[in-house]
């Protein structure tokens, strides 16, 4: 092989290498920041649950919650015990993984996710021996409120 076309090669090599590896981290989840009271311990069963399924994720523990959801303008009806924020969006509560992804690829014209409360068998919620419950995971935004999905426990309907 000649040295031009040992070059050509080698360039050519470097330009698919550098175009793979943008494809995989344009493809990482984003950056999601988690705020949450320091004393709630199925907060950090969510948080887990979003590391676990790729999301890079910052705590912040406070002591003020409330001025948290007001800040993001989460409606009272959908408060839950943690509120957190990714690629734009709200997401308030124990909502799964697979809900935020369809979030994120979808792209809605809205504030957020949410799961009011706090269902037994959602991620964070999870209770040996109880039964899983069934819950809606809410989109939310100015316009109002509507179901997005529906979970029995970390599995959708």
């Amino acid at each position: 092989m000649s040295f031009a076309s040992r070059r050509s090669f080698l360039i050519g090599a470097a330009t698919m290498v550098a175009l793979a590896s943008g494809a995989r981290a344009s493809n990482a989840a984003p950056n999601m920041t988690v705020y949450h009271d320091p004393n709630c311990g199925c907060c950090g069963g969510w948080v887990a649950h979003m590391r676990s399924a790729g999301f890079q994720v910052q705590v912040i523990d406070t002591d003020d919650l409330a001025a948290i959801k007001n800040r993001f303008r989460v409606p009272s009806d959908l408060v839950s015990c943690h509120t957190a924020e990714v690629d734009g969006y709200i997401i308030e509560g124990h909502i799964p993984a697979l809900a935020i992804q369809r979030l994120l690829a979808e792209r809605p014209a809205a504030a957020g996710l949410a799961v009011p409360g706090m269902p037994i068998g959602s991620p964070g919620m999870e209770a040996p021996g109880a039964a899983n419950e069934i819950y809606d995971v809410m989109l939310f935004g100015p316009w109002g409120k509507r179901s997005y999905a529906r979970f029995e426990g970390p599995r959708e309907l």
